[in-house]
């Protein structure tokens, strides 16, 4: 961790890319996945930081670079062959996962982009009537970073990497297949930080 002393603060940058190869193959078709696909988010999400920025609103933008780089880091306990996932975990859960793994090297705030980022939020309400395998808690994103990672992480698809942003309008469809709440919050997040 690299640490830059500012008068009123003190910045401490991640390694990102020794911590993903922490739990993943240099080389292999999963980093593969992880790292493009995370860039592709990465990348879009400091856009809409840079956006803010020149608007007058505060945002951490060096952080919402780097949990975007780690919002995905649970895809590796999950079994989804599509994407080169050998682990037993439901695909659903690997936010769950990315939490645990983050947490365990005290990357706390890191690690809640990792929970909270799975579509638009999952609520309590959501996850008891689907009787999803998640904890019984609230799961959407709270603080402004949370929301531009889950926001950017809508636009790029693990599956087709590589390719250009989706349109609000594909992302705004793949939302409404899970629900009005779940499209209500991803409005609420374009209204915030801005149209793709």
């Amino acid at each position: 961790m690299l640490c830059v002393q500012h008068p009123l603060v003190i910045t401490c940058m991640i390694d990102y890319d020794n911590i993903i190869e922490r739990f993943y193959t240099p080389g292999s078709p999963l980093h593969e996945v992880l790292t493009v696909h995370s860039r592709q988010v990465a990348e879009l999400a400091a856009v809409i930081c840079d956006r803010l920025i020149a608007q007058g609103t505060a945002v951490d933008a060096e952080f919402v670079y780097e949990a975007a780089m780690l919002h995905d880091i649970g895809i590796v306990k999950v079994d989804a062959p599509r994407i080169y996932c050998e682990g037993c975990e439901l695909y659903i859960r690997h936010g769950i996962m990315g939490r645990e793994m983050l947490d365990a090297i005290g990357l706390y705030r890191h690690a809640l982009v990792c929970e909270r980022h799975t579509g638009a939020g999952l609520t309590v309400a959501e996850i008891e009537a689907q009787s999803l395998p998640l904890p019984h808690c609230d799961l959407t994103p709270k603080s402004l970073e949370e929301k531009i990672v889950c926001y950017a992480d809508k636009f790029f698809s693990k599956t087709h990497l590589g390719e250009p942003a989706r349109s609000m309008d594909r992302v705004r469809q793949q939302m409404a297949r899970f629900g009005e709440d779940s499209l209500a919050r991803f409005n609420d997040m374009a209204l915030l930080l801005g149209e793709v």
